[in-house]
């Protein structure tokens, strides 16, 4: 059985779950420029970019801001 992101975790760093999958979106897509291939090698299997990055937004290793925010 295959892990699966924690995606919970990650709903508390965003206001709502369209918020999550744009936020994700854009961390793949960073992801993806760091290399072509679709998977990242981990410790023990291959993970997913898009699982790559939802975890990312969970473990706040990066920030998400929301477009034309005035802060």
């Amino acid at each position: 059985m295959s892990r699966r992101p924690d995606i919970d975790r990650a709903m508390d760093k965003v206001s709502s779950r369209y918020e999550l999958v744009h936020a994700a979106v854009k961390r793949t897509l960073q992801l993806l420029k760091e290399g072509d291939d679709f998977f990242i090698r981990g410790e023990r299997e291959y993970i997913k970019k898009t699982f790559q990055a939802i975890e990312d937004i969970a473990e706040g290793k990066v920030k998400v801001r929301k477009e034309g925010a005035s802060t």
